[in-house]
């Protein structure tokens, strides 16, 4: 006979967590069934409006870059510095933005979410 003390899982706290996992899910899921303009096509353009918000200044920086290489030849490669700092000011912007916009998706829930509590008060 095992006489191996096994610790006691609280079953009412595995409950209430699974509980709340699934709950948090099934709202999630809710909400992105309510929100009829946030489709496939809202998130392609959206993945395409941040590659083009780093790509664009990259390449303004490449070009200024080649423009002043050949203008006034030095030893160091503007070219490399002005692509590299396009690249970082493009991934700022597209940063930017991509948290503008969660912060205004987040908004929305809020206050539908407080729309519903007052709705079912």
């Amino acid at each position: 006979m095992d006489t191996r003390k096994t610790p006691k899982i609280n079953h009412h706290k595995v409950r209430l967590s699974f509980s709340r996992k699934v709950g948090t899910k099934e709202r999630r899921k809710l909400r992105a069934r309510q929100e009829k303009s946030h489709n496939i096509w809202f998130g392609l353009g959206l993945l395409g409006l941040v590659g083009w918000s780093v790509v664009l200044p990259t390449l303004l920086g490449m070009a200024l870059g080649i423009w002043i290489d050949r203008e006034f030849p030095s030893r160091f490669s503007w070219t490399l510095m002005l692509m590299f700092a396009g690249l970082m000011l493009g991934c700022l912007n597209a940063w930017q933005w991509v948290n503008r916009e969660q912060a205004a998706i987040q908004r929305s829930s809020v206050q539908k979410q407080s729309q519903k509590e007052v709705n079912n008060d």
